[in-house]
């Protein structure tokens, strides 16, 4: 686990980190919250840094993570459990209105443990409940996708869709283009920059590399 802290600390400083996080106000506040009613109870799977369940705006939020830091980036009205992904004995079932994951499935050990995890995840989520993914798609990054050490589990949109069909989930949006692969890439660079990038789908076919697929028990 220290390894896993270290990790997260070595691929993003202090400044990078603030970045990062005025991103994805800005990618919530324009896009995802879209999504995500206000009296929803969302929960924040492989929550890393908190950003996202930081800055949507929902009625309750909890944020699982393996990582014991994220108590110490999970705002004060977040509910912080440390808990694997395939295993989270802490979440009633029916009680979860929306699954958000980033930057988690791809760091997954294998197929059954997506699997495990989908199923883990659907008997959490309130019927109608909805899963929003955000993750690298292999078909867009062959030349890049294991350059992060983490990287165990490659996906496309096409893989990812009928792992979800297999578990009875409605596929509702996929863009298998949607942002670029990580907050070092070229675009974008500022919250003004992503606050006109979504408004722009010709440049997700463009810089897009990950794919975005929302889907509904």
């Amino acid at each position: 686990m220290d390894r896993l802290k270290d990790l997260y600390y070595l691929r993003f400083d202090g400044s990078e980190r603030k970045v990062k996080n005025e991103l994805w106000k800005a990618l919530c506040d324009n896009f995802l919250q879209n999504y995500i009613e206000r009296q929803a109870t969302v929960l924040d799977l492989g929550a890393g840094f908190c950003e996202f369940i930081n800055n949507i705006n929902c009625k309750k939020k909890i944020a699982v993570d393996i990582n014991p830091e994220i108590k110490k980036f999970a705002a004060d009205n977040v509910c912080a459990i440390i808990a694997n992904c395939a295993d989270m004995k802490e979440i009633a079932d029916n009680s979860i209105d929306v699954v958000f994951a980033s930057e988690l499935f791809e760091h997954l050990k294998n197929t059954d443990e997506l699997l495990a995890t989908l199923t883990e995840i659907r008997r959490a989520l309130k019927d109608k409940g909805r899963i929003i993914v955000l993750c690298p798609n292999i078909r867009y990054l062959a030349d890049k996708y294991w350059d992060f050490i983490d990287h165990r589990l490659a996906l496309s949109h096409l893989g990812l869709q009928e792992a979800l069909l297999l578990y009875n989930y409605k596929i509702i949006k996929i863009i298998p283009r949607f942002l670029p692969y990580t907050t070092k890439s070229i675009l974008p660079k500022s919250s003004i920059i992503m606050k006109i990038y979504l408004k722009l789908p010709l440049l997700w076919r463009i810089f897009g590399k990950q794919m975005l697929i929302i889907a509904e028990k």
